[in-house]
Formats: C-alpha cells, sequence, structure tokens
C-alpha cells in the first residue's frame, strides 16, 4: 500500500519498526497478494494504512487501519474486515500479520528473468528474517542521484519516490549516476547506532509504472530504467534496477539528517 514520511523509526533485526507488518492473501491459492499481480492487486497500491498506536520494538503488532481508494475505512480487527476486503479486490482475502512456513508472493512470468523467467512465485522473505512478510530483504535504500539520473533520462517521467517505496532514501548532493551501486557488498553506517550491510542491487518490476493516488500509471517509466541500468543477478538474469536491499548488522534508530558513511 501507499508508504509514508517517518521522521525517526527504530530499526530491530526484522527490519523499520511496523514496516511489512500485514499483507493480504488470496485465500484460494494461499498466496500473498502484490501489485506486481497487477489484475488481482494493482488497487493496492491506492490503498493507505495507518497504525491505531504507534507500533513497538518487542510488542504485539497494534491494529492497522486502512482506507481504500473509495474512502471506505476498515480496521484489522474488525470482525467484517476480511468481507470488506473481499468486496474491494473482487475475491476471497485473508489478512495476515506473520507468514507461515513455505508462503510465497505470486507475480506474472517474465517478473524475473534467467533461470527464473517462467517463474510465477517466489517465497517470502528470501534476505530477510523467517516469518517476516517482505518479498525478499528487509531494508530497500534508494539515492537522489538515482532518481535524478532517470528524470535526466525520461524527462517526461514522474520520477517520484513513491513510485519505488524505498525505506530509506540517501541525498547524495550532486553526486551523478547510481551511486549505490557500487555499495553491493559494502557496510553502511546510518547515524550514530545503525548498520548495514548492503547485499544486491533491487531489481524493478511494472509496479514502478502503476497509478497512486496522485500520479498517473506511466509504462515507459520501466523502460527507461532498462535502458540505463539493467544489471546482471546472477541466476535471476539482466534486470532493470533501481537501489539496493541491504541486510541489518546493528540495530537502533534512524532520523531524518542522519549522515551516511561507506565504511568498507
Amino acid at each position: 500500500m501507499a508508504g509514508e514520511r517517518l521522521e525517526a523509526v527504530n530499526v530491530s533485526p526484522r527490519g523499520l519498526s511496523g514496516d511489512r507488518a500485514y499483507a493480504l492473501a488470496d485465500t484460494v491459492n494461499g498466496k500473498v497478494g502484490s501489485a506486481k499481480s497487477v489484475k488481482k492487486f494493482g488497487e493496492l497500491l491506492k490503498c493507505r494504512a495507518e497504525f491505531v498506536i504507534p507500533p513497538a520494538p518487542d510488542a504485539p503488532v497494534p491494529t492497522v487501519r486502512i482506507t481504500l481508494p473509495d474512502g471506505t475505512m476498515v480496521a484489522s480487527d474488525q470482525p467484517n474486515a476480511a468481507a470488506i476486503l473481499a468486496a474491494a479486490f473482487g475475491l476471497p482475502i485473508s489478512l495476515l500479520s506473520n507468514a507461515a512456513s513455505g508462503l510465497t508472493m505470486e507475480f506474472p512470468a517474465g517478473t524475473l528473468g534467467g533461470k527464473y523467467s517462467e517463474t510465477t512465485e517466489f517465497p517470502l522473505a528470501g534476505g530477510a528474517p523467517p516469518g517476516t512478510l517482505f518479498d525478499y530483504a528487509c531494508i530497500h535504500i534508494l539515492t537522489s542521484s538515482s532518481l535524478q539520473h532517470l528524470q535526466e533520462a525520461y524527462p517526461e517521467g514522474q520520477f517520484v519516490i513513491q513510485r519505488f517505496r524505498p525505506n530509506i532514501v540517501i541525498d547524495c548532493g550532486g553526486e551523478p549516476g547510481f551511486v549505490e551501486n557500487s555499495w553491493t557488498g559494502h557496510t553502511l553506517a546510518i547515524g550514530q547506532e545503525v548498520v548495514l550491510r548492503v547485499s544486491i542491487p533491487c531489481p524493478r518490476c511494472v509496479m514502478t509504472t502503476l497509478a497512486r493516488a496522485d500520479f498517473p500509471s506511466d509504462p515507459r517509466i520501466l523502460r527507461a530504467i532498462a535502458q540505463v541500468n539493467k544489471l546482471n543477478l546472477g541466476d535471476f538474469g539482466d534486470l532493470p534496477c533501481a537501489g539496493v536491499y541491504a541486510d541489518i548488522v546493528k540495530t537502533g534508530s534512524i532520523r531524518c539528517g542522519d549522515p551516511v558513511r561507506v565504511l568498507n
């Protein structure tokens, strides 16, 4: 669903506090819903979710209030929540707050490449702690330099942060190009406490092109990324990338304005 800007957040071994705390699942096939499956769940990106109380480390996940595209509001703990969501998306839906072993996410063939080019589902949290609801890793980083480079490559496009939904946006000033491409395998220190290790570039998919509440769909967004930053991700083939995934080395708190250092 749509993201939100935070001034400060706690980073635990399971990611940013409150991030991916819930997921929708298709109760017919048991797979987690994602806007990657545009026909089923494309409208997810026009929904908003907010906790009724702030999430806290090592505490139960609070109730979340979802606002659907038509303005309907539903709380995760109300008895008819599943029925309201099913009516909105046109299929039976359950709301999950933890991932059972073997839970997968579905997406169209061609989302991945290489040996997985015909794959239509993949285990959740391949690069995140077991039981979490991330599609891959629990931290996604994007730089201002990448956004600027993409904007220059396709000036008519709207390369706004909301299209990419990163956890952390790093302001690189006027540094040109895809700065974070060179961070793979390196560790980053953010503020006084948090240390992250960059694992792989972040492959992009049709989600970057879809409409949100405040900007339109644009299929040329993904084409532009492919033209200027298609990277080889081994078994996953050559894929358009923007941003990087990272693992958590040291937990703590981060705040807007914290300095970022590449440690090694």
